[in-house]
């Protein structure tokens, strides 16, 4: 018998694949994320390639599972084995080696918990994980082996914050991070938002995010009306590593933010093979920037299990963004850091 799940996958990607006018997918953004492209040969038949040709690994899929959003797939390049986008989400066997200084844990995020859901690692800022569920699962990400399940933020666990929160009078910002936190619905975001706009020393809300580029959908009117009205500043950090991933769809929902009076942000990280080249950096930030995105940081890898294959030495990393800066407005030039452990703030490194 043919598996269902399969089935599922492929009319949902054959019903997507086709041009939309409008630049609106035919679904929520709730059908969407619940809709992603999990089965690798799909994904192989709606981009044309063959998969046998591909260095797909199941054992790495099964420990950190494919998981792309038919709106982010349908910007890849059909019939090209190499494209950016694809090699961002694709399980490999190169995941699986063990490589020295690499490890599950590359920020050691667990000495700076102070609760479930909640890291306080800088002065003035704490970040809370919102949510464990991502859109998409990028095989760079550093959070790939985090306990999601020991930080979910149940009715408890948010009472616990709001103390915590309450408490401390040097704390100015908050940071929604995850997983994503826009894969909460609008609802409990309100909520939240809601709760914390009465603390006084609370000044910003920052809302760290792929959904916006991956799922374009989800910046829904209510989303923006609840930024517009929040009496927090509020910032929006959106995360794309490649100009491909802009397309209208992407700028019309920055645009919507934008709108709100947020400042939208973007954040990427470099990565071999993917945007380790002058001209491939020039385009995401040239994109990022008309899409309604300022370049914020660029980061070096995250030494996280499994993503040493991604990963350029800071020398070149250095040379890289001298040559950028010879062909891009210091405007448009994010600042090249690294996060480590222990210390109070991102290290930006000198070029």
């Amino acid at each position: 018998m043919p598996n269902s799940n399969k089935l599922i996958t492929i009319n949902a990607l054959q019903e997507h694949s086709n041009e939309n006018p409008s630049g609106v997918e035919s679904q929520n953004w709730q059908y969407q994320l619940s809709h992603c492209i999990k089965d690798f040969k799909a994904l192989c038949e709606f981009l044309q390639l063959e998969p046998k040709n591909i260095p797909f690994s199941d054992h790495a899929s099964q420990e950190f599972p494919l998981q792309v959003p038919i709106a982010f797939a349908k910007r890849m390049r059909k019939g090209d084995y190499n494209d950016p986008l694809l090699l961002q989400v694709l399980p490999v066997a190169k995941e699986l080696v063990k490589t020295p200084g690499f490890v599950t844990d590359p920020l050691a995020e667990a000495q700076a918990k102070k609760l479930p859901g909640l890291i306080h690692k800088y002065k003035h800022r704490v970040l809370l994980t919102l949510s464990g569920a991502c859109a998409i699962n990028c095989r760079y990400c550093f959070r790939r082996h985090f306990p999601y399940s020991e930080n979910s933020i149940a009715s408890k666990q948010w009472q616990d914050i709001l103390g915590y929160l309450k408490q401390d009078a040097t704390i100015e910002e908050v940071i929604f991070s995850g997983g994503d936190p826009l894969a909460s619905s609008d609802a409990r975001l309100a909520n939240f938002m809601a709760d914390l706009a009465q603390i006084p020393h609370i000044k910003r809300l920052r809302i760290h995010t792929r959904l916006p580029i991956v799922i374009p959908d989800r910046i829904t009117d209510k989303l923006c009306q609840m930024l517009n009205s929040s009496p927090l500043e509020c910032v929006v950090v959106v995360h794309a590593n490649h100009a491909n991933e802009f397309d209208i769809n992407v700028s019309q929902a920055i645009s919507k933010l934008r709108a709100t009076g947020a400042m939208v942000l973007n954040q990427a990280v470099l990565l071999k093979g993917i945007n380790d080249t002058v001209e491939a950096q020039k385009a995401l930030h040239s994109s990022s920037f008309s899409a309604g995105a300022l370049p914020y940081y660029l980061f070096v890898l995250d030494a996280v299990q499994g993503a040493a294959h991604f990963d350029i030495d800071d020398q070149q990393a250095q040379k890289l963004m001298r040559e950028l800066q010879a062909v891009l407005p210091g405007y448009l030039v994010p600042k090249l850091a690294r996060e480590i452990p222990d210390k109070p703030n991102k290290t930006l490194l000198s070029i």
